[in-house]
């Protein structure tokens, strides 16, 4: 089955493609690892893509495209996958279109804005592992300390409140219309975001069945 998960940043899509993708046992391509792994080791693209993302802009189409259309012509993806972060654009999704690759099932994760400012101002990453924290949900068991490398957590730029704030406005704009670009397909379904993790999960799967 290949899936895409679509969201505002912060609505937890990226929990639910994990679910997913150990259930079904296909990948998950996410373009956000791919591009702040670029960014950590600082590659040509890596630096391109930190001016946008620094600012809550979206990283250039011809960039992510690239990216991606490479990704899905590995061995793992061949009896399916994920795409969580792609597409974010009209564009994006044609040029999915143009692959010849065949969605199957189009998630939409809703969750109102002020919870997901909330959110992302409590999620703290580890500077040397990159784990991920957050001091609501998932708290380190040592305040300020990774608990798999005992590297120090930090609030990263792009999830501060003004940087959230920005993001949001520019998924509204600009990814919020492929919600009518696949529900004219009829591959859309939306998941309402729940309080808990394993209740979306569950409304997740049902939509995925449906």
């Amino acid at each position: 089955m290949n899936i895409i998960f679509l969201g505002a940043p912060g609505a937890g899509k990226g929990t639910q493609a994990e679910m997913v993708a150990k259930k079904y046992s296909i990948p998950t391509v996410s373009t956000g690892n791919i591009i702040r792994d670029a960014i950590r080791t600082g590659t040509e693209m890596g630096l391109k893509a930190r001016e946008y993302t620094d600012k809550g802009h979206l990283v250039p189409d011809e960039v992510v495209i690239g990216i991606i259309e490479e990704r899905l012509e590995k061995d793992d993806c061949k009896n399916g996958f994920i795409l969580d972060g792609f597409p974010r654009t009209i564009p994006q999704a044609e040029a999915l279109d143009r692959m010849g690759t065949k969605i199957d099932r189009v998630i939409d994760i809703e969750v109102d804005d002020e919870t997901i400012i909330e959110r992302m101002s409590s999620r703290r990453v580890c500077e040397k592992c990159g784990a991920s924290y957050n001091l609501e949900s998932k708290k380190p068991k040592v305040d300020g300390v990774c608990d798999n490398c005992g590297g120090k957590l930090v609030v990263r730029d792009d999830d501060k409140p003004e940087t959230v704030k920005s993001r949001l406005e520019v998924y509204h704009k600009q990814t919020e219309p492929l919600k009518e670009y696949y529900e004219k397909k009829g591959v859309l379904r939306v998941v309402e975001g729940q309080q808990d993790i394993e209740d979306t999960t569950a409304l997740t799967f049902k939509a995925l069945e449906e």
